[in-house]
């Protein structure tokens, strides 16, 4: 287990935290804006200075990938790789749909256990980014761009129940209406929601080159779903 620092900056909400061993440390988060030019490096500041007023070397830093707000992702992950170099600590990677399914999977007791997930974050008109899982989340369909019908999920529909949550929910609540659809409110990508994503990613050594990595905006998302999910 390792101190990781994890910055979520992929939509609405900015967001920081620290763990160690797994356990939550520090966090600290926005949702007044999008303020993640002004709030993101004053929150990973305090991060690592409460890092080192506790003595605990820093180990990683986890940045959520996208897809997501181009703006949002550039300050994350400039962020994230200003403190990899200055820190000497690789960078981890973490797809921002799977964050998504992490608080349903922890915290939501009224999910059906063979429910399918389906994270989305909202696109232009009645598109969204959406991927699918199970809920050990294995890929059931790698995160593609979704024009939003009625019969746009009806294949995972038909097999049984299937939850739909984050900031492209509402499109699909609006046109689909068949009674295996679920709809979650109040699910958001945060930092501290990274944390279990981020130490697997670290224990599989799954390490991004600090140098070459891009975030996935959604606008550049379609054709990279394949090299990464």
């Amino acid at each position: 287990m390792a101190c990781i620092l994890h910055i979520e900056t992929s939509g609405r909400i900015c967001s920081v935290a620290l763990s160690q061993d797994g356990a939550m440390l520090f966090h600290r988060e926005d949702t007044e804006g999008p303020n993640h030019a002004t709030v993101c490096g004053p929150y990973v500041e305090e991060a690592l200075s409460f890092a080192e007023s506790h003595a605990i070397p820093l180990d990683a830093v986890a940045v959520s990938e996208g897809p997501g707000s181009y703006t949002g992702l550039r300050i994350g992950v400039s962020t994230a790789k200003g403190v990899c170099y200055g820190r000497g600590v690789p960078l981890l990677a973490v797809s921002t749909l799977k964050v998504l399914c992490v608080p349903v999977l922890l915290y939501r007791e009224d999910v059906p256990e063979d429910a399918l997930l389906v994270p989305m974050i909202d696109a232009r008109r009645m598109e969204v980014y959406s991927a699918v899982y199970d809920r050990a989340l294995h890929t059931k369909r790698s995160i593609a761009a979704d024009i939003v019908t009625e019969d746009t999920y009806l294949e995972y529909l038909q097999q049984g129940p299937v939850c739909f949550f984050g900031s492209g929910a509402d499109k699909c609540r609006q046109v689909i209406s068949h009674p295996n659809a679920l709809f979650l409110d109040g699910i958001e990508p945060m930092a501290k929601y990274m944390l279990p994503l981020a130490e697997q990613a670290l224990a599989r050594e799954e390490l991004e080159d600090v140098a070459y990595f891009e975030p996935y905006y959604l606008k550049e998302w379609e054709g990279k779903a394949q090299r990464k999910d």
